[in-house]
């Protein structure tokens, strides 16, 4: 098997409870799991759930904000440093619990102080990065298309490795995700293959309706090979919104994937 397919449970089986959607993906033939918040549980609860399932959970995000405030991050809040890292806090302390490797950084809106949020959103990557390398974790950041999140403090390949390169922590990557890249600049395979070394993580969804990966403008057969050729071995995050009445009603892509990436 050339790729190792991960499925995101904040989209996937978002009608059962968290360790349900857990066993749910173990038993559909994922390698991984990834969820965006799993904080309504104690981490021992999901860390037991995940060894009973022999899977692992690869990643989480820091919250959002207070509940109410409308909020989408706060790790480039200006004002807010003090609730952007207890976020941190909270999210690398529950990744070490369960052994996941990779904390997703929300940075939130950006405002007409994008420079001093610039700078805010760097220090609290730094914090964040030294944290978690006591504990062998990775800090990802992901650009995020404004179609689906307005005024997100970044949209682009480019203005993530920007910062990446000015936290210039060896433990911050960058969060692939191909639905808000074609989106924003297309030519995947260029960005893909040009940055691998930064990239922590990859998802994958169907452009434009977020569904299952096996169809809409981008061919993911071809993508996925040139990864494998380049050397990718990190896990591919299936992070859709089902189109049919299931999860398990379109998870024939699954299958079809594997296929194609075996070896002659």
């Amino acid at each position: 098997m050339k790729h190792k397919y991960s499925a995101n449970v904040g989209f996937l089986w978002d009608y059962l409870s968290l360790p349900d959607r857990i066993a749910a993906a173990a038993q559909a033939g994922f390698d991984a799991v990834e969820c965006h918040f799993p904080y309504a549980h104690e981490s021992g609860e999901i860390s037991g759930v995940l060894k009973a399932n022999n899977i692992e959970m690869i990643g989480i995000n820091t919250l959002l904000g207070p509940e109410g405030e409308g909020l989408f991050g706060v790790a480039a809040a200006v004002g807010k440093e003090e609730l952007a890292r207890s976020y941190i806090d909270q999210a690398v302390e529950y990744a070490l619990a369960i052994e996941a490797r990779n904390v997703n950084v929300v940075a939130g809106a950006n405002s007409k102080l994008h420079k001093t949020s610039e700078a805010v959103f760097q220090d609290n990557l730094r914090y964040a990065c030294k944290l978690a390398a006591e504990s062998g974790i990775n800090i990802v950041i992901e650009p995020l298309n404004p179609r689906s999140v307005p005024n997100y403090h970044f949209s682009t390949i480019e203005q993530a490795l920007s910062t990446i390169e000015c936290v210039a922590e060896s433990n911050l990557k960058l969060m692939f995700d191909c639905f808000h890249t074609q989106i924003v600049q297309g030519d995947l395979t260029t960005l893909l293959l040009q940055h691998i070394e930064q990239i922590g993580h990859i998802q994958i969804s169907a452009v434009h309706d977020r569904g299952e990966p096996d169809a809409g403008e981008i061919n993911y057969p071809f993508l996925l090979e040139k990864l494998y050729e380049k050397g990718y071995s990190g896990y591919i995050g299936a992070e859709y919104k089902p189109r049919g009445e299931s999860v398990e009603s379109g998870l024939g892509w699954l299958d079809a994937f594997r296929r194609f990436s075996e070896p002659a």
